[in-house]
């Protein structure tokens, strides 16, 4: 099976502002529309599959008791940060 084989066409529609960012991407890049859209699809969606991780973890480490009191959080960072 070849690389292209492996290819699926999406159409989309957008607004023309956001469509014009996406060409000045791509010009200065030297890529293709095609590449900074699937470019940004991927971050997307390894952005919301690392979110899904890290909230399932959350849940379960609450489940299991691992909790921190949210007053002592903000202390610690009010601390580190000055704020």
């Amino acid at each position: 099976m070849t690389h292209a084989a492996l290819k699926a066409t999406l159409t989309i529609e957008t607004d023309k502002d956001l469509l014009d960012e996406i060409d000045a991407l791509a010009c200065q890049g030297e890529r293709s529309r095609s590449e900074v859209v699937e470019l940004a699809l991927r971050q997307y969606l390894d952005a919301h599959d690392w979110q899904v991780e890290r909230i399932r973890e959350g849940i379960a480490a609450a489940r299991a008791g691992n909790v921190r009191d949210a007053e002592d959080v903000f202390a610690e960072i009010r601390a580190k940060y000055g704020w």
